[in-house]
């Protein structure tokens, strides 16, 4: 079984045929879906998709590229929204960078906030962390959790090391896919195996097999084969020690 980390399938773009989707990801081979919240407008649609479907979980949180349009007191709607349960994880939080004319101070004050709150409720945080890995650990040197996963990883092997001595776990999906993603592909191939999880981040960042399409959790089992490739490993191999992994972040909190 096979554990898609990050998939917004409260996305639109599932809407016509989102039981269709989760249909052929399971046929894939891929077993659980994780739906990070990312603004407080979709919380009820995150929860509502773990409780009717089988294998899916979620989280909350406040995305950066959400902060400006968020108003303060969502923070508060975070923290009841964790108080009543169900949730696994703070996420998707963190800081977005790449962006023209980030308002880095507000994104830093959500994000700050929200650690707080993961921290509070002993969960593990799924961060974004766009141009900003550096940013990201100064705030977690600062304010410790039970780890997490650093989602779309794209940082430095020392950065990955300072994110595996903190607990965390690195993410990977689509843009490992490509030939040219030269860093991606070296750390998926060194990096301990212990250190990974796969996700697809659909419908967003599609594999180079479909470019132009949107991305769906059925090409998680593309993902692994990549992998398994790009460390000359058996595809089970590789299958087994993500799942196993996955557990390891959202374990306290779900039969992951």
């Amino acid at each position: 079984m096979l554990v898609d980390t990050h998939i917004h399938l409260d996305a639109a773009e599932f809407d016509a045929d989102r039981d269709a989707v989760l249909a052929a990801a399971r046929a894939s081979g891929v077993g659980r879906f994780v739906i990070p919240g990312v603004e407080v407008a979709n919380f009820d649609a995150v929860a509502a998709l773990t409780a009717t479907h089988p294998g899916v979980s979620h989280g909350y949180g406040i995305h950066p590229l959400y902060v400006g349009k968020a108003r303060d007191e969502d923070i508060d709607v975070v923290e009841q929204r964790l108080e009543r349960g169900g949730a696994i994880a703070v996420g998707e939080i963190g800081l977005d960078l790449f962006i023209p004319e980030p308002d880095l101070p507000r994104q830093e004050a959500f994000f700050v906030a929200q650690l707080k709150l993961a921290r509070r409720f002993d969960l593990p945080v799924i961060l974004h962390l766009r141009r900003a890995v550096d940013h990201i650990l100064k705030h977690l040197r600062r304010i410790e959790v039970a780890g997490g996963i650093a989602h779309a990883f794209n940082g430095s092997r020392q950065q990955a090391d300072v994110f595996l001595s903190m607990g965390f776990k690195l993410g990977f999906g689509g843009a490992m896919t490509f030939d040219g993603s030269r860093r991606i592909r070296e750390l998926a191939a060194t990096l301990p195996l212990d250190a990974i999880v796969l996700e697809t981040d659909a419908p967003d960042i599609p594999p180079a097999w479909g470019q132009g399409a949107r991305n769906e959790p059925a090409n998680l089992a593309r993902f692994c084969e990549v992998l398994a490739g790009l460390r000359g490993i058996p595809f089970d191999e590789v299958a087994a020690a993500t799942t196993r992994n996955a557990g390891e972040v959202f374990g306290k909190k779900t039969s992951l």
